[in-house]
């Protein structure tokens, strides 16, 4: 059934980590390398606390904001992820619960839904695109999210392409064909609720990328639009501004770690700037995005939109990164785990604890609105 509550998002992963196939669910764990920085992006959270008042607290907390020109009902909006074979509804589902919820949602190239479905579900949808083929084909994309009325773009920067991973990487096919298929099957049949969702949709784990499709052409596999992606070259600044030019709304650049790039992306145009490391994905080493965020608030914060990514699991972290600066984060791993445990709903139910949490922690700092919070609700906890 996929309607079940859960408590916290440490609960929705240890339900998707039960549910999922074991290769399934490996796709979903963040790091590269040695993953110091996937570890650092939950730790750095934990380095800092608060002081909480006890009196003159304000019955009514009104946590709604806006990004990028869209209303929130808090200060969160879906985080792009690629190929979400966890659930047969996929990103569909995931804007579903975004929209029941007063949310935005981030739409990965790589995903697995068409942006036109998408968007359907959630018109508050941002087109996150890579730089992956020619300035032909990147046209071509942003003008099928222009005519599917995409609410703005998002460029995602921080991306090295490190492979390697010191607990192994997750066996993931090129396409799911018979011989997948049974390569697979004894992994599946130990998953039955998984296994039942994809035989009540009367479909399979669609691992193309339908949002890469070329005009007049079919739907590349993952691994192929991945392998393009490998081997376009790399592009300037001067290429971002003319990407950020064709469009001519709204625009995130995400993957922002240094104050040197977040001016630049200021001085070509940026609306918002997205502070992360992919999600402990890129480059190993790299420090937490909550660690890195106060520099770039202080450099650039006055000019354009902030927001964090990376690590997010409760809402007092969202809290603390509004607090340091940040005008919302981007939610990724936490509504996977929500996806695969429950569907729809299980996504509902990651937002609704982070909401919650976030409002307790309004509550408890003395504030009535999300924009009160300030450096000054943050305590720099030490050993």
């Amino acid at each position: 059934m996929d309607n079940e509550w859960f408590e916290t998002v440490a609960e929705a992963q240890r339900r998707a980590k039960r549910r999922l196939p074991r290769s399934v669910y490996s796709a979903l764990l963040a790091g590269s390398e040695q993953g110091v920085t996937v570890a650092d992006n939950s730790a750095a959270f934990a380095e800092l606390g608060f002081a909480p008042h006890v009196a003159g607290l304000s019955d009514i907390r009104d946590l709604s904001t806006t990004l990028m020109g869209q209303p929130m009902s808090f200060p969160a909006m879906i985080s792009p992820t690629g190929v979400q074979a966890v659930h047969p509804d996929g990103e569909v589902a995931v804007a579903r619960a975004a929209a029941a919820r007063g949310i935005p949602m981030g739409l990965s190239l790589f995903a697995s839904k068409p942006i036109e479905d998408v968007v359907a579900a959630n018109p508050q949808t941002f087109f996150q695109l890579h730089w992956v083929g020619s300035r032909d084909f990147l046209l071509h994309m942003v003008e099928r999210a222009r005519a599917a009325g995409a609410a703005g773009l998002i460029l995602t920067m921080d991306w090295s392409f490190s492979e390697g991973r010191d607990w192994g990487s997750p066996a993931i096919p090129e396409r799911v064909d018979l011989r997948t298929m049974v390569r697979f099957a004894p992994e599946a049949v130990m998953h039955p609720r998984w296994l039942g969702r994809w035989a009540r949709s009367g479909s399979i784990p669609d691992l193309t990328a339908p949002n890469l499709t070329p005009p007049g052409g079919a739907p590349p596999t993952f691994f192929g639009a991945y392998r393009e992606w490998m081997s376009t070259p790399l592009p300037t600044w001067e290429d971002i501004a003319w990407l950020r030019e064709q469009w001519g709304g709204p625009f995130m650049l995400k993957g922002i770690t240094r104050v040197d790039d977040a001016e630049r992306a200021v001085d070509i145009g940026c609306t918002a700037l997205s502070v992360s490391n992919h999600g402990g994905n890129n480059l190993d080493g790299t420090p937490a995005s909550i660690r890195l965020l106060p520099s770039i608030v202080g450099a650039v914060g006055d000019r354009v939109e902030i927001t964090l990514d990376g690590g997010v699991r409760r809402g007092s972290d969202i809290a603390k990164a509004v607090a340091l600066g940040a005008r919302a984060v981007l939610i990724g791993r936490a509504y996977l785990w929500g996806l695969a445990a429950a569907g729809q709903s299980g996504v509902e139910n990651v937002l609704d604890i982070l909401r919650g949490g976030l409002d307790s922690t309004v509550l408890g700092l003395g504030h009535s609105t999300v924009h009160g919070l300030s450096p000054s609700d943050i305590v720099v906890l030490t050993n």
